[in-house]
């Protein structure tokens, strides 16, 4: 049986809070463990309580949340971050995604929405809204590979950009989840990429995959 997911809320808003609880109160496996009202107590909670996951509101006082994104993600690179707003500004998306988000949701999400990205974040996977996914395309540039793609890290590019973990691609490409690993590596690398979430919106950019909505 799988262990329960580990949630930390932070958002300065407590009727936000309080609703996003009841939503995740759907599913059993996931544990809201902690809740927080900007980005400054979001670092100290993280240290605290260990999540798993954290949905991170990005306007906030004190500390917003890319800052906070940022900087958690520096501190505990384990921790996965989905960023959870309701604003669309191509400044922020972005911002966001750069700092280290593994997903960024509009707080207009339908609950099964949310906690299917709480539970894609947890197996390391991406999750964006469509139109977040589109206005980050654009920022992603076509680096001047250092090397061709081999096959095999072509396979394994269109899998990051659909979202999949490396468990998941091990397990439909027959591979170990460290050599998934490494390939990632290799292909983040000769692409000039930092994180797997921008190898996503680069198979997104260069057709390798489809967009879904």
């Amino acid at each position: 049986m799988n262990s329960r997911v580990r949630i930390l809320l932070v958002d300065d808003h407590p009727m936000v809070r309080e609703g996003i609880k009841l939503f995740l109160k759907q599913d059993g496996s996931l544990e809201v463990v902690g809740e927080v009202s900007n980005g400054e107590e979001a670092l100290r909670a993280v240290e605290q309580l260990q999540p798993n996951v954290v949905l991170m509101d990005l306007l906030m006082p004190v500390m917003d949340g890319v800052s906070a994104i940022q900087q958690l993600k520096s501190r505990h690179p384990e921790v996965e971050v989905l960023a959870l707003t309701s604003v669309l500004e191509d400044e922020k998306v972005i911002g966001a995604v750069q700092a280290g988000a593994s997903g960024y949701l509009l707080k207009d999400s339908q609950p099964y929405e949310l906690i299917e990205a709480i539970h894609a974040a947890g197996r390391g996977e991406v999750r964006l809204h469509p139109e977040a996914a589109k206005r980050l395309m654009r920022q992603v540039k076509t680096p001047e590979m250092r090397e061709p793609l081999t096959p095999r890290e072509v396979d394994i590019l269109c899998l990051v950009g659909k979202g999949y973990s490396n468990k998941r691609i091990g397990k439909q490409l027959n591979l170990s989840e460290n050599t998934v690993k490494a390939h990632v590596s290799s292909i983040l690398s000769k692409l000039g990429l930092t994180s797997r979430t921008q190898a996503a919106l680069f198979a997104l950019r260069e057709g390798l995959i489809q967009l879904e909505n």
